[in-house]
């Protein structure tokens, strides 16, 4: 009964661990990637902005 304990034991340690690994990196990708994606999208948008402009005028 001892082995069933401690088998449970490790395959709910691994479950645990790999649950927090991939909150880990759904936060940082929402923390630092997802704001850098933002800024170069509304960059890009800016310039082709000031490139409608020119050629309209």
């Amino acid at each position: 009964m001892a082995k069933s304990k401690f088998g449970s034991g490790v395959l709910t340690g691994i479950a645990v661990t790999l649950g927090a690994v991939a909150a880990g990196i759904a936060a940082l990708k929402k923390t630092v990637v997802d704001p850098i994606d933002e800024k170069e999208k509304m960059i890009e948008d800016n310039r082709k902005k000031a490139q409608r402009k020119r050629i309209s005028r």
